[in-house]
């Protein structure tokens, strides 16, 4: 997806807009106070417009700047303070685990000045069972494969093969995951 600058403060449609805006109203009021897994789920389900699953646990404070691409699958696990930038579409497959501090960024900006007000998007897909430590980032258009370990720290720059254990920044192949 490419957009053209408008001249506002944002970068893409009106329409775009305010469904972040939607989204940015919804993340306040979940990250306010406490709330119970069941409550905090209904609000995931209000900012996807899907169903979340009853096994998804999500601590907040959590942040996402546009929900309706974004799927989160059975027995699935996001710990506190992690951000997606879901405009490209973030797919959470059964029994991930999202560890504190990660992001998840499916969206870019061009290199060349010229263009670089515009937006691009990749999607982000995080295959059942891998697990993500601490403070990952996750760039656009990475798929990160079934079983893997993302080491805490790291920097996924491209895709992670199933079974597989990656660290560092950017992230390279350390070891087979160990049975």
């Amino acid at each position: 997806m490419t957009t053209k600058p408008t001249g506002k403060d944002y970068v893409g449609s009106d329409d775009m807009y305010a469904e972040v805006q939607r989204t940015m109203r919804l993340v306040a009021e979940m990250n306010t106070g406490y709330h119970t897994e069941a409550e905090v789920r209904q609000y995931l389900s209000e900012i996807t417009v899907s169903k979340v699953p009853d096994t998804v646990r999500v601590f907040t404070p959590f942040n996402i700047n546009y929900g309706r691409t974004t799927r989160f699958g059975d027995d699935s696990f996001v710990n506190f303070g992690c951000t997606f930038l879901a405009l490209g579409g973030i797919t959470i497959e059964d029994g991930v685990f999202i560890g504190p501090h990660c992001v998840l960024a499916t969206e870019y900006h061009p290199e060349n000045p010229a263009t670089r007000h515009s937006l691009l998007t990749k999607p982000i897909v995080i295959k059942r069972n891998a697990w993500l430590g601490a403070d990952v980032k996750v760039l656009a258009g990475v798929t990160i494969g079934e079983n893997a370990i993302v080491a805490a720290g790291s920097v996924v720059t491209k895709d992670v093969p199933d079974n597989m254990v990656v660290a560092g920044s950017p992230a390279r192949i350390v070891r087979p995951i160990h049975e």
